[in-house]
């Protein structure tokens, strides 16, 4: 239980995120932020996590350092590959989220799952059959960006790494495992490897561990290590797989059986700091955010996510919506498109514009742009996948080409590319009542002035904030209260944004998508 003082109770949210690390000092019983501090991470798509570890260090040390703080949960961005030998060595840098290199391994797994004859209610393709046996397994189809689809890369370039792996890890895992005082060791030392622990939420992101069930599938691990084309994995590849540590997977509000290294966190603190689950970046955001079953939220940062939390396992056949875990012990399921803000800076390009004068322009023009309809897969698109397409412009006459118009067209043709991702989480069953516009594309007037109009309903603007770090402080609040939920913490709405819905946007949108 939370100790009772006239002194604040301290608790530490960390974001390990693909460009920063950023940590924030929380009152535990209100939520408001007490110190803060951030440290870059390199550019890449991969990175060795030494450089995680640094940027920790480093924004805790500009957060005040973390000696009084009692709980600590770490956010992460999710699918990150961390592969560790028996003395805890990093084997080779992380392969990221945003590392493609795997494609041809994701392809290739579906195919695998679906050789095997077709059962009743399962496709005759293969490859949809495939798509929708994953799905039954794992809640999602592999891409490539999914950390098993890179141990399949690396087994099949890299024998000679795949060959000393002990054990599977993602970003936040790692970072939480370091927090504890554990790290590499030599020769014959014991590295503790069986100290890593995880949570659902970002362990249903590596298409090996089942959330529906709450257990790792080790199967499909070893069909990943199995380098040539054959389906069945050897009986010594499902031994290989079979001996790898992974991490423990601990419900929402459990303390890891360690504490943090004093060096690190909790110096101060009697018994120690005790480190959270921890969780993947989207569903920490969830958490942050306080989002309940009937909200969807829509991030509008480099790419665009929305994400909705249900009470039960959430499965789409073709595999567009991810079917992740959150970090209440529900589930997320959620849809990503490769293209979000950006499209806002190609029409600035384009227009020679800052955002206050596309703005200004998107509004002086009227629903629908006066027939322009933009489709914005400039760089290939992840929902719908299709990842060789391009974006197009259409509906252009002599009457209609001015700026106005094609202002309008981008802010709408970025609303309307995310209602499609709502509109496939809506179509699995998952209730839609409210929806939180967030990110850096949600800064923009036009885009929260038309939001109700392209989504079809009224748009709540949280303030903006760190909510990935909100989130793990919350966790880490809530493991340290002992209680059976979360924290209260109010959220700031900065407003609510209403309109008239204008339907024939997104028909006229739907239509030029195909």
């Amino acid at each position: 239980m939370m100790t009772q003082s006239t002194e604040r109770t301290l608790v530490a949210g960390v974001d390990t995120s693909t460009q920063s690390c950023k940590v924030r000092v929380t009152d535990a019983a209100t939520g408001e932020l007490v110190r803060f501090g951030q440290a870059k991470h390199p550019d890449g798509t991969t990175i060795n996590p030494e450089c995680w570890w640094t940027a920790f260090q480093e924004a805790a040390a500009q957060a005040g350092g973390l000696d009084d703080v009692q709980a600590i949960a770490v956010g992460g961005q999710q699918h990150g590959m961390v592969l560790l030998d028996q003395q805890g060595n990093i084997i080779r840098d992380a392969m990221l989220w945003n590392d493609t290199s795997s494609a041809p391994q994701a392809a290739e797994l579906i195919e695998k799952m679906g050789w095997a004859p077709t059962a009743d209610g399962e496709p005759d393709d293969v490859l949809a059959r495939g798509r929708f046996r994953w799905v039954q397994a794992v809640g999602s189809s592999p891409v490539a960006s999914y950390t098993l689809t890179k141990v399949a890369w690396v087994a099949q370039h890299e024998p000679e790494n795949a060959a000393r792996i002990a054990a599977i890890c993602l970003p936040h895992d790692w970072l939480s495992w370091r927090i504890a005082g554990y790290g590499p060791v030599a020769e014959g030392e014991d590295a503790h490897l069986d100290a890593l622990f995880t949570d659902r939420s970002d362990a249903s992101g590596t298409s090996y561990y089942d959330a529906a069930n709450n257990q790792y599938r080790r199967d499909l691990i070893a069909m990943a290590l199995q380098s040539d084309a054959t389906g069945t994995p050897s009986d010594a590849t499902t031994e290989i797989a079979n001996s790898l540590t992974l991490p423990t997977v601990l419900q929402p509000n459990q303390a890891a059986p360690v504490k943090a290294d004093p060096n690190i966190a909790g110096r101060n603190v009697p018994g120690g700091c005790l480190i959270a689950p921890g969780g993947g970046d989207n569903a920490m955001a969830a958490l942050g955010l306080g989002m309940t079953e009937g909200d969807v939220s829509i991030s509008l940062g480099t790419s665009g996510v929305a994400a909705a939390v249900s009470a039960t396992p959430v499965y789409d056949p073709t595999g567009a919506v991810s079917g992740f875990a959150d970090c209440t012990g529900h589930f997320l399921p959620l849809a990503c498109t490769i293209n979000g803000s950006r499209i806002l800076d190609a029409a600035r390009m384009i227009l020679d514009v800052d955002y206050e004068g596309l703005n200004t322009l998107a509004l002086a023009s009227k629903p629908g742009a006066c027939g322009i309809t933009l489709v914005p897969y400039f760089d290939g698109e992840r929902t719908p996948n299709r990842p060789d397409a391009t974006a197009t412009l259409s509906g252009m006459t002599l009457q209609n080409m001015h700026r106005e118009n094609f202002a309008r067209a981008f802010v709408e043709g970025m609303l309307c590319s995310q209602r499609d991702c709502m509109e496939l989480i809506r179509s699995l069953g998952s209730p839609i009542d409210r929806i939180l516009l967030i990110g850096g594309g949600a800064k923009s007037t036009a885009v929260r002035t038309l939001a109700p109009s392209i989504l079809g309903m009224d748009v709540n603007m949280p303030a903006t904030d760190e909510y990935v770090a909100i989130g793990a402080a919350r966790q880490a609040a809530w493991v340290l209260s002992g209680e059976q939920q979360a924290p209260r913490w109010d959220v700031r709405i900065e407003s609510t944004q209403t309109g008239k819905s204008h339907p024939a946007v997104y028909e006229a949108y739907a239509a030029a998508r195909g």
